[in-house]
């Protein structure tokens, strides 16, 4: 997807900086200026070691968090100032999760574990269908206990996606996972990409993801230090780490 003038940006960043104060005399500067922009259908990693502030910027993204200085706007509507009600709607309505660890309810299947979004969300697919993108349309009755690492991450993922989030934002969705299974949740990943047209932002250390990439954004030290443009995106079955 190529990024150009023409297209306006979902996401504007300017300057985003976030500072901690862990202790009294301690900061922790996670964000330094970052200035970000990020399209509508775009796949776009976030690369970085641990501690470059990859987490920092997906939780401001997505209204987990506030940044201490700088301006974020979503679709032109102005975000750094929004009062905790504002960010809740926006988190409910616009933004999907995926974590690393899937925080499914154990005593639910996959079906009502995703139905506990479809409730609340105004305009949600059914479980059964967000379960079907995902590939588990024959696992739907299973508890988590009857599933595996990788088909437990793609519930989480149908969950996220049953609101018909316009973003999904992906925190190492495959940190947990061995390499096999780590693809089939990247598959699915992209595939709702590609057949919803869903913003994705997947971070992750694994350099390796990057080639299934719109645009790799490389971070260090709480700043983008490199924004590359892949010319095609490598299928995901192709990726090796």
């Amino acid at each position: 997807m190529a990024m150009n003038a023409e297209y306006t940006p979902l996401f504007r960043a300017r300057g985003i900086t976030k500072i901690y104060h862990p202790g009294t005399e301690t900061e922790v500067r996670a964000l330094d200026g970052v200035d970000l922009d990020l399209y509508e259908g775009e796949l776009a990693v976030l690369l970085g070691a641990s501690g470059s502030g990859k987490s920092t910027l997906l939780n401001i993204l997505g209204g987990l968090d506030v940044p201490t200085d700088g301006t974020l706007s979503y679709r032109d509507e102005e975000l750094t100032g929004a009062g905790e009600r504002e960010l809740t709607l926006f988190r409910r309505n616009v933004a999907g999760f995926v974590f690393q660890f899937y925080n499914l309810i154990p005593s639910l299947t996959a079906r009502e574990n995703v139905a506990l979004i479809t409730e609340i969300a105004p305009d949600p697919m059914e479980p059964e269908e967000a379960l079907g993108l995902v590939g588990l349309s024959d696992r739907m009755d299973h508890f988590p206990s009857q599933l595996s690492g990788g088909q437990q991450q793609r519930v989480a993922i149908a969950r996220a996606i049953a609101k018909r989030p316009e973003v999904l934002l992906c925190d190492e969705p495959t940190g947990a996972l061995d390499v096999h299974t780590g693809i089939t949740v990247l598959e699915a990943i992209e595939r709702v990409n590609r057949e919803l047209g869903t913003l994705a932002v997947i971070i992750t250390h694994n350099a390796a993801i990057a080639a299934m990439a719109d645009r790799v954004l490389s971070l260090s030290a709480g700043r983008i230090l490199s924004i590359h443009s892949n010319e095609k995106r490598a299928p995901v079955n192709t990726l090796s780490w």
